[in-house]
């Protein structure tokens, strides 16, 4: 056991210079069926050929091509982010990896870490088998493999997060019908209707700094005993083997923030006694596709449908799921359409421009087809209709209340560099634009030692300057254990946003008080949420939040209900219209990926890794040449100095 332990300590000392484990650290493992346990996935081209090609508006295959969950294995952020990841604690790419791309990573292709032995076979990122093959890891139903001590269960509960999926060994594909008429064997899963499903990669914990953190990682630190805290020491000591995955390492809670709503028991054919404003967007849109199935909301074979993950990813819609060419195929009235779409709307932009470039810069999946194209720009299209009818705005004479019409805090998902913020416009009477607030717009920075021109937010910090979004740090305790554990004080934590130069340390943060934080976009090495304004939905419940490490930061906005309590799903803001102003329009800006995490991702890269080494840059160049993911207008509204 000691000479494991010195082992490990060594990979993670070397972390600066390595970058790439040929052994995953016992830290970044994970429940759920482990490399090599399974057969090869099959290819998504194979599945295309009944699930493509015969109607785009309805068919699995051209949807599902249009998503990111088709192409998570060629994100740029994913391998940008990675790499410093790969930095910061070597091995860590393990986490990242079985996410981004399953089949590779069960076929055993996540070592060396840094993702270099992935094959072109692996660039679907999330494809066909990964969903239907995944059983519920509760064992209620299908017996996935899972061998000890890689359950993915605590007591009777199922682990649904951090890509602890659990796999359907045969050669069966599981979904959610009892009679569907396939070429291949098929099963029915209640699994895939379930909200648990969606939750196997849309709640995202580090399993490093839950097991190693003073804290855990979290907002409520894990009990004695349920964690190891001692680098190297065995897996079933760790903290990702003895809690389900919302108790540690907060870095994204989306399922989690839906559980704690209202949305997961709601009825679809209880549409009629919401709130009125909650009756419109994406909710209405829902409901209205619901219907056509025949059963008021439910599903067509009359099991009640309630408003899950799939009802707004996966809405359902009139068609066949394969072609009449190979079987005759049942027309269903509440096909899930592969939409899968969520607001990124820039992400494809940059992934064709990387692959425009001679040669192609895309890590993996490169030489993207005319076909690929055409689905990812309708993608585009997806999103920001889906960006539309997520919010509603409306505006009084000294406040304006912005409304949360998602199932999950808005906004959700990665918190890196993504943001919502308003913006507003007041004029005088004349119509003269008298100030802005929110501000996005030109400014001179240095890149590489060159004066460039970017856009982005203005005035992060202004008075009237109102951003939602999640901000992830490290602490003060964390620091000093991180120096003893070998890390470099030398290592940047963050970099002025003008000037590229390094404006505080590792070693900077470990000398503040106890109890001091520093913001970092360091993902694999934040242990704490010290900013979370984001929008609660509808019936958020304080005490699941809190069992779930998913509460606003500080708990006590929106309305601060307290233990018991239910966080309301809007947020009130007061006006201060500058003198004068008569009018102004008030709009909700949604950016997927600001400069700041841009700038990050390319500064912190050490260029040492032969593998990742250009993958900031190369992120840098996308984003600079594709219009710098200009934020998108969800929602807009005017004021008037006569309102009530």
């Amino acid at each position: 056991m000691k000479m494991l332990s010195a082992v490990l300590f060594l990979l993670f000392i070397m972390a600066g210079t390595t970058h790439a484990a040929s052994v995953v650290p016992n830290e970044a493992q994970m429940p759920g069926t482990q490399p090599h346990e399974i057969g090869e996935f099959d290819k998504a081209e194979q599945c295309s050929f009944c699930h493509g090609n015969y109607n785009k508006a309805v068919e699995p295959q051209h949807n599902w091509q249009g998503s990111m969950m088709s192409h998570a294995a060629r994100d740029p952020v994913f391998w940008a982010t990675m790499a410093v990841a790969e930095q910061d604690f070597n091995g860590s790419g393990d986490v990242c990896l079985r996410c981004h791309t399953s089949g590779g990573w069960t076929a055993g292709r996540s070592v060396p870490t840094d993702g270099s032995a992935m094959l072109e076979r692996d660039k679907n990122g999330i494809e066909c088998d990964t969903c239907h093959r995944m059983t519920n890891p509760d064992k209620s139903e299908y017996q996935g493999v899972q061998n000890s001590p890689f359950i993915a269960k605590t007591g009777t509960e199922g682990h649904y997060g951090s890509g602890q999926y659990v796999m359907w060994p045969k050669v069966s594909k599981l979904g959610p019908y009892a009679d569907a008429v396939t070429k291949h064997p098929s099963l029915q899963s209640k699994f895939h209707r379930s909200p648990d499903f969606c939750g196997t990669c849309h709640d995202v914990s580090n399993p490093v700094t839950g097991d190693l953190a003073h804290n855990n990682g979290a907002q409520v630190p894990l009990a004695a005993g349920t964690y190891s805290g001692i680098l190297g020491s065995k897996v079933e000591t760790k903290a990702a083997f003895n809690n389900p995955p919302y108790k540690y390492g907060v870095v994204e809670r989306t399922y989690s923030e839906y559980k704690a709503s209202a949305w997961p028991t709601y009825k679809v054919t209880d549409y009629g006694k919401l709130p009125l404003n909650l009756r419109q967007g994406v909710v209405k849109k829902v409901y209205d596709q619901a219907q056509f199935a025949g059963k008021g909301g439910n599903y067509e074979d009359g099991t009640v449908r309630t408003f899950t993950c799939q009802t707004c990813h996966l809405p359902p819609t009139v068609g066949q799921a394969s072609t009449t060419v190979h079987n005759e195929p049942k027309t269903r009235y509440d096909l899930p359409l592969h939409d899968l779409t969520g607001g990124n709307y820039w992400m494809p932009q940059a992934i064709q421009w990387l692959d425009s470039q001679v040669p192609s810069k895309l890590r993996l999946g490169s030489g993207l087809t005319p076909e690929q194209i055409t689905s990812m720009n309708e993608g585009i299209t997806r999103a920001k209709a889906t960006l539309n009818s997520a919010a509603a705005m409306k505006a009084a004479k000294s406040t304006l209340v912005v409304t949360n019409l998602t199932g999950h805090k808005l906004i959700s998902g990665y918190p890196e560099g993504r943001r919502m913020w308003l913006n507003f416009k007041w004029y005088n009477s004349s119509g003269v634009l008298i100030r802005e607030d929110g501000k996005y717009g030109d400014m001179q920075v240095t890149i590489d030692g060159q004066t460039k021109t970017i856009r982005t937010l203005l005035d992060l910090k202004g008075t009237n300057t109102r951003i939602y979004e999640a901000n992830g740090a490290m602490t003060q305790e964390w620091a000093k254990q991180l120096l003893l554990l070998g890390q470099p004080a030398t290592r940047p934590l963050s970099f002025d946003r003008v000037t590229g130069a390094v404006d505080f340390t590792l070693g900077d943060l470990a000398k503040m008080k106890a109890g001091s934080t520093h913001e970092t976009f360091h993902f694999i090495l934040n242990n704490t949420v010290v900013k979370d304004n984001r929008i609660p939905p509808y019936g958020f419940k304080y005490d699941e939040a809190k069992k779930r490490n998913a509460l606003p930061v500080p708990a006590t906005q929106f309305n601060n209900p307290g233990p018991g309590g239910t966080y309301i799903y809007m947020d009130t803001v007061p006006l201060s219209p500058p003198n004068g102003a008569a009018t102004a329009v008030i709009s909700l800006m949604y950016q997927p990926t600001s400069w700041e995490y841009i700038q990050f991702l390319h500064l912190a890269n050490d260029r040492t890794s032969s593998f990742l080494r250009d993958e900031g840059k190369n992120m840098l160049d996308a984003w600079l040449n594709t219009g710098m993911a200009e934020p998108y207008v969800m929602t807009s509204t005017t004021w008037n100095s006569s309102l009530r």
